[in-house]
């Protein structure tokens, strides 16, 4: 269990750069607005291919950006041991999120290859451990939307508490998306909920206001759109149909609205401008988009009337916070 003087490390690590920190709810841990997405460390097929010192040169250049949080995962293929390679010495410096249900000693396909058992969280968790070079992870989060039946019959809550009192983990986490996680909005226990949410995937906006709400902090994945706006819409964000962002955007108006300001800025600015998000997790393995996206998030919110405009016309466009469909999917695992 990390005590008051790692975390002040960690907070003092941010606060020498110029990134933008905000309180993560009400965990007491001070978060950098951007948070790094570990998904892009995986290696290839799902990732791009780096070799150990290009993905520790990413990790420090992170870090000395002021970025003082990362997410990673089980299954994401290398992510947990070129990050436990990176920060092996400056580990009291960062918050450390991962993941648990997925199949220890294997990559998941799809969520169904979660399983919320005592013994394959237990297991998964101590080969994160022993991945990550560290004795504790700051953020443990239950991974592959699982219902609020299955962790109470497969006991997977039970035992992150358990692991909690023990030390192994600081706070007990969800990522997930509609219509799971609405089962879980008035659970104390947990006290991270990572969602969809970008100005083109606003399905989970009312459920990020609950959760800040009630204190908990929120983290929002895919803010970017997986860089779809700045890629002439080569890649498909996930959640979406092939077409269906760019569809959005141009019904939208959106170019008209906010010329000159560059599509990806705009982006990370529509979410911090909500503030219900604590951590947008932004995925890159270019250095360069890194310090733009660290840029962006230091010019802070969108001016009021232009946000204003922008909702309006999103919502007309079919950009909403309603009970609208998000698919499946997303990247293949390596």
């Amino acid at each position: 269990m990390e005590d008051s003087k790692q975390i002040d490390s960690k907070n003092d690590q941010a606060a020498k750069s110029r990134m933008p920190l905000i309180s993560f709810g009400n965990t007491g841990l001070t978060v950098s607005r951007i948070g790094f997405g570990g998904m892009e460390l995986a290696g290839p097929p799902r990732a791009p291919d780096l070799s150990v010192s290009q993905a520790t040169n990413l990790v420090h250049a992170a870090m000395d950006l002021g970025i003082n949080y990362f997410d990673t995962s089980i299954d994401y293929g290398a992510s947990e041991e070129v990050l436990g390679i990176a920060l092996r010495k400056r580990r009291d410096q960062v918050i450390i999120a991962s993941k648990c249900g997925c199949l220890a000693e294997e990559h998941a396909q799809d969520e169904r290859s979660h399983v919320y058992t005592p013994s394959n969280i237990n297991a998964g968790i101590m080969q994160s451990l022993k991945r990550l070079g560290t004795d504790h992870i700051d953020v443990m989060q239950f991974h592959g939307n699982p219902t609020m039946e299955r962790l109470e019959q497969e006991g997977g809550l039970q035992t992150l508490l358990e692991l909690q009192k023990k030390g192994v983990i600081g706070h007990i986490g969800l990522s997930s998306r509609k219509p799971y996680v609405s089962e879980f909005l008035d659970m104390n226990l947990i006290s991270v909920f990572q969602l969809p949410y970008s100005a083109l995937q606003r399905q989970h906006e009312d459920v990020a206001d609950i959760v800040s709400r009630f204190g908990r902090a929120v983290v929002a994945r895919g803010v970017t759109a997986r860089g779809s706006v700045a890629k002439v819409w080569s890649s498909v964000p996930i959640g979406m149909s092939e077409g269906q962002a760019q569809t959005i955007w141009d019904k939208a108006g959106i170019d008209d609205l906010i010329r000159p300001m560059p599509r990806i800025e705009f982006m990370i600015r529509f979410v911090v401008t909500n503030p219900a998000v604590n951590v947008l997790l932004t995925g890159t393995t270019n250095i360069s988009h890194l310090e733009e996206n660290v840029t962006a998030a230091e010019k802070g919110p969108l001016d009021h009337d232009l946000y204003q405009s922008v909702l309006a016309r999103l919502t007309e466009a079919g950009s909403t916070a309603e009970e609208v469909q998000y698919r499946r999917g997303g990247p293949l695992a390596r």
